[in-house]
């Protein structure tokens, strides 16, 4: 069997493996540790990847300060200001009056937004939206606004501990770090491929209603495990294996996945450090 390993769309390699080998060969060539490095290292290890390497054209932006543009410091104070205005005047939710409440405690991912708060972190949130938007503000603004609204709309801040009634461990799990310590997510399409799962997950509108909300939860999950500090590890590392992927016949997880894909980008920018896609060719 040949595997086809597509990194960031930009480098594709192909290998020959068994196909007991194949299900592997991500999780051997990604993985480093199941810690960060930083916690654990073998000064020993002299083991490099065989396949998969950082992509050349890929950079992940730094979120210290002093090493912004000048323009780029600048549309970050400029969102600031624009923030602080709609959050002390309690206009950033659009909330009916009977309901509104003071937004000043607003958190996103346990970071508050307000920036007199004075966290580290709400700089590295605010430029992860700002980049979404190649730093133009007002769009940047609106984006986060709408996110907010999102968010609240959908009770995400109380997402972690529901109890969704879904077993989907085998599609998508958190498993080790890579190279550079960006926490690694697996996920398994060919687990649908099973019929009653399959229909379990997809087969009705609700069911794929609450298969967003597992994965929004998952993502949620993924993100605690991030480090939202100027030179911390702010994104993750995701891996889709699509060996035995339900066909495109198969339209029910295709709109499922789309629509999760487009809300996911909409509502978590810049959290993601690389893909890595696993095509199995027969």
């Amino acid at each position: 069997m040949t595997v086809e390993v597509a990194i960031e769309e930009t480098q594709k390699q192909e290998v020959v493996v068994s196909q007991e080998e194949a299900k592997m060969v991500i999780e051997n060539e990604v993985k480093v540790s199941e810690k960060p490095e930083n916690e654990e290292k073998d000064e020993n290890d002299q083991s490099k990847p065989a396949l998969i390497e950082k992509s050349s054209s890929y950079r992940e932006e730094s979120n210290n300060l002093s090493d912004l543009k000048e323009s780029e410091r600048k549309a970050l104070a400029e969102l600031k200001s624009l923030l602080k205005e709609a959050i002390l005047g309690n206009t950033l939710l659009q909330k009916p009056e009977e309901k509104k409440e003071k937004d000043d405690e607003l958190l996103i991912w346990g970071v508050p937004l307000l920036p007199s708060k004075g966290t580290e972190g709400t700089d590295v949130i605010l430029l992860k939206f700002l980049r979404a938007r190649e730093f133009k503000v007002n769009e940047t603004f609106e984006m986060l606004k709408k996110t907010l609204i999102w968010r609240e709309n959908f009770n995400i801040g109380s997402i972690l501990e529901e109890e969704l009634g879904i077993d989907l461990e085998n599609a998508a799990y958190m498993k080790g770090y890579d190279r550079e310590n960006h926490p690694v997510c697996y996920n398994i399409f060919g687990v649908f491929s099973n019929q009653e799962l399959y229909q379990k997950t997809f087969g009705s509108e609700e069911k794929r209603e609450q298969f967003l909300r597992w994965r929004f939860q998952f993502m949620e999950r993924g993100i605690k495990k991030l480090d939202f500090r100027p030179g911390g590890v702010t994104s993750i590392l995701q891996v889709y294996d699509l060996k035995n992927c339900p066909g495109p016949s198969k339209k029910e997880i295709r709109n499922a996945t789309f629509k999760a894909i487009g809300l996911l980008q909409d509502n978590y920018p810049e959290l993601v450090a690389k893909n890595v896609s696993f095509f199995p060719c027969f």
